[in-house]
């Protein structure tokens, strides 16, 4: 991986391709009634090079080229493309006059099997959130999304960084899990192209393959089955395009940031029935944060076949390779009570040993189908196959447990600890399939669809090895109560203290070196199978009369969960029907006003990793014994495309319940009940688009009122969910200075992020302690160059522009996640 080394003379070698033969080409874009287009995309291609511009607020364009033949091309959204070819010779003017553009309808793909063909802030439909292609404007429900020009611009390589754009989604800490609508995620794995995969939360993805990332608000159960009340970050991968576009990029920053990614795609025939991508992207950082490091190898091939206008199929597959630590975060002095204080130790204090590892590897192969068999009638398939392993040994500061003398007393300067080591695999299969039919008058649309879908996950046979609390005289372990157990019966030091399994952690002087374990009484554990199987059928309407139009589902779920599974086996099945129904009202050609009622349920076997009332059934039993976890959204939102569909705008306000939640001692199973409740009511505000030519921006805004309404700890009940803040704001823009300007070539970013203060989220009944994080504003900035005659963009990017001190958020108060202080990246970027 030391290829980097050559990411400085690759750059010069880059902006060496600067051509000097110049030529300008100039003119002027209308509609059909002479009304000038602002923002039209005009590009110059020819074999080896592509140039392009926005028109500006009278239509106009002017782009340099050097000498050569050219195919024009003309672009805006709603209307068909221009396409006309020039040869232009050295220092020429060409002037290619008015250009006119004609109306048009951009037809909408049944199933994703094409890229996206937008280069802006903005994505104008969404798959996933109806299984079928539907314009956001007419979908009934809130989603946001953020596209690969958007990651692009903020140099957002990993998943965290590129969601903090939305309203109401907060990151907890410090690895992919967020807080959406005031509702802390509880699901395990990730949403990939609208298909669930299985995988623990701590290593944050790459984004580098990803064409856009879908935040779909509220519950979605009826589509993605089991959901998490507050939405579903769904990620939605690069798809193959018709025409030729190729693009290399090279970054550097601080923390020993290395990474290079490329992104080819085409058509490998000349019918263009063919299509390819290919994606790959490397990494190689460390942190801020004391022995932290995170490595990764991404390979992502995609082919599509597509042999006539009824027929289309894709085929795609993702490697991923990570290897890194697992951060578990910031421990501090005294982590609870009046002397409280985050900045009591160093943000990038880390209990964890340089000898620690976590390795993760995942295997997805995925294939969709569409195929239409009459101008109305269609079908439509999808099929993911996942495998995950990890490898894990990590050294963590033992949250619940503390430093003690032999009086029983805790000593303020010392963190317990615990070591453990886990090997374990699983294996993710699903399916989707349906068939639509769709009905056509002059008033009247009606676009049923009746489908199937089956998930399978399977874990096998694991291991862990654990080493925690204190020895005994007799050289075994136990865990020390103060008032109950003897200190006699402990091993204890010349000092008065109580000899730790594990050494402990001194704030006052970390050690990071290498730990030897060899010493450490360990317990085994082996990890027991687990097979857990879902089944949904689902009706869908969709149908417009006129102005109003609704969105009818009613999915009918059955789950079932394998304990030990090929052992001895605890089987536990549930059901569930969930309903959705929307209605949107045209309010003009350019705003239309929706509300919506919306169900979701999830199996407790799938928040066992999350869910603190959970946590006990991990090596034990199954959860799948409960009741559901249960929720519900009733959403009223008004949304808008303005300036021809160049700025989308969406504004709601949601009530969300959530109910079913685990209530008791995670560890004494049989007293567990399902009456917790909690309640988020709230509303936001999201826009994006071009407000100038030059001029691009996404904003959004978010406030929640989430309360816990029952639980097992009486002090919580009516006080705010665990990391959900009050308000959080966001803003990024760039801004490009025009072609007449003596900056010409450059441009400008600007980014700020505001969270409210919140509470650490992770509150099992035998740890009630929590503490409020302090709000944060932090501002970010990026410059821009594009050297005349190129297709290289140069990016440096500042994070945290200020150096604020701040955190992200917190699983427990002696698990904080800070927030990473001033840093740089500089990026390379070659299209062609």
């Amino acid at each position: 991986m030391k290829i980097f080394k050559t990411t400085l003379p690759l750059i010069s070698l880059l902006l060496g391709l600067v051509s000097f033969a110049q030529a300008q080409v100039t003119g002027t874009v209308v509609d059909d009634q002479n009304i000038p287009i602002v923002g039209a995309t005009v590009s110059l291609k020819s074999d080896s090079n592509t140039f392009g511009k926005l028109t500006d607020d009278s239509g106009r364009f002017e782009i340099s080229a050097p000498a050569g033949n050219y195919l024009v091309e003309v672009r805006y959204l709603g209307f068909q493309s221009y396409n006309s070819t020039i040869q232009i010779t050295e220092g020429s003017r060409n002037d290619l006059g008015t250009i006119t553009l004609q109306e048009g309808t951009e037809s909408l793909q049944s199933v994703e099997i094409i890229g996206r063909a937008r280069t802006d802030y903005n994505s104008d439909y969404s798959f996933s959130s109806t299984k079928v292609a539907i314009k956001n404007k007419e979908l009934p429900q809130s989603v946001a999304s953020v596209t690969k020009e958007l990651i692009a611009d903020r140099l957002a390589f990993q998943l965290p960084d590129a969601v903090k754009t939305v309203s109401n989604v907060s990151i907890t800490g410090l690895y992919n899990h967020y807080n959406i609508r005031g509702i802390t995620q509880a699901d395990d794995g990730q949403v990939l192209n609208g298909m669930r995969t299985r995988q623990y939360y701590f290593l944050q993805p790459i984004t580098s393959h990803l064409e856009r990332v879908e935040v779909i608000k509220g519950p979605s159960s009826v589509t993605f089955s089991s959901a998490d009340p507050g939405g579903t970050v769904n990620m939605v991968t690069k798809k193959p395009l018709a025409e030729k576009r190729n693009e290399v990029s090279v970054s550097a920053g601080s923390f020993g940031t290395l990474r290079a990614t490329g992104d080819f795609t085409g058509p490998l025939n000349d019918s263009k029935t063919l299509l390819y991508r290919f994606n790959a992207a490397i990494q190689e950082a460390d942190s801020f944060r004391d022995v932290v490091n995170n490595n990764a190898i991404l390979v992502s091939p995609s082919l599509s076949y597509i042999p006539n206008e009824n027929t289309s199929l894709n085929v795609e597959m993702i490697y991923n390779n990570a290897e890194g630590n697992l951060d578990r975060g910031q421990p501090i002095f005294e982590a609870v009570g009046d002397n409280y204080d985050p900045n009591s130790t160093p943000i990038t204090l880390n209990p964890g040993a340089i000898n620690d590892f976590y390795k993760t590897k995942e295997f997805i192969f995925m294939t969709s189908f569409s195929k239409k068999f009459t101008e109305n009638f269609g079908f439509n398939a999808q099929y993911m196959k996942q495998t995950w392993d990890e490898d894990l040994q990590e050294h963590r500061a033992d949250a619940f447990r503390q430093a003690y003398d032999i009086n029983g007393d805790v000593v303020p300067n010392l963190v317990a600890m615990r070591y453990a080591e886990r090997q374990q695999k699983w294996n993710t299969d699903n399916f989707s399939g349906y068939f639509n039919y769709d009905i056509k008058t002059d008033n009247i649309t009606n676009k049923i669809l009746v489908g199937y879908d089956a998930t399978r996950w399977e874990r096998n046979i694991g291991g862990a090895n654990s080493a925690r609390d204190y020895l005994l005289n007799d050289g075994t372990r136990a865990r020390f109560r103060p008032g109950v157990s003897d200190p006699n019966d402990f091993q204890q030091t010349a000092d008065g203290l109580l000899v730790p399994v594990v050494p402990h952690l001194d704030l006052t002087n970390p050690f990071n070196g290498i730990r030897n374990t060899n010493n450490y009484v360990l317990s085994q554990f082996e990890i027991p199978a687990n097979l857990t199987t879902s089944n949904g059928i689902y009706i869908q309407n969709q149908f417009k009369v006129g102005k109003f139009s609704a969105l009818v589902n009613l999915r009918y779920e059955w789950f079932n969960d394998i304990f030990d599974y090929e052992g001895d086996e605890q089987e536990f099945k549930t059901n569930a029907f969930v309903p959705r129904l929307g209605l949107t009202y045209e309010v003009t050609n350019d705003i239309s006003a929706y509300i919506t009622y919306l169900e979701g349920f999830q199996p407790h076997t799938n928040t066992v990793s999350l869910n603190p009332t959970a946590e006990g059934f991990f090596w034990s039993a199954s959860p799948g014994r409960f009741d559901p976890l249960e929720s519900s959204l009733v959403e009223f939102g008004a949304k808008g495309e303005f300036l021809n569909g160049k700025i989308f705008a969406n504004f709601a306000i949601f009530n969300i319940t959530q109910k079913n939640i685990l209530l008791g001692d995670t560890f004494d199973l049989d007293n567990l009940t399902t009456r917790g409740e909690q309640r988020s009511r709230g509303f936001e505000a999201d826009i994006s688009g071009y407000v100038l030519p030059n001029l691009q921006l996404t904003a959004s805004y978010g406030y929640t009122d989430a309360t816990i309404e029952e639980d097992a700890i009486p002090e919580f009940v009516g006080q705010r969910i665990g990391g959900a803040p009050k308000h959080n704001a966001n803003f990024w823009g760039r801004y490009d200075f025009e072609s007449s300007s003596l900056l010409k070539g450059i441009g400008i970013g600007l980014g700020a992020q505001y969270v409210d203060e919140r509470f650490t989220w992770y509150n099992p009944t035998y740890s009630t302690s929590r503490v409020l994080l302090p709000e944060y504003t932090v501002f970010d900035a990026a410059v821009y160059y594009k050297p005349n005659f190129t297709n290289i963009q140069l990016t440096l990017k500042i994070n945290n522009l200020f150096d604020k001190t701040y955190w992200l958020g917190g699983l427990n108060p002696n698990r904080l996640g800070p927030g990473a202080p001033r840093n740089v990246l500089l990026n390379a970027t070659y299209k062609f």
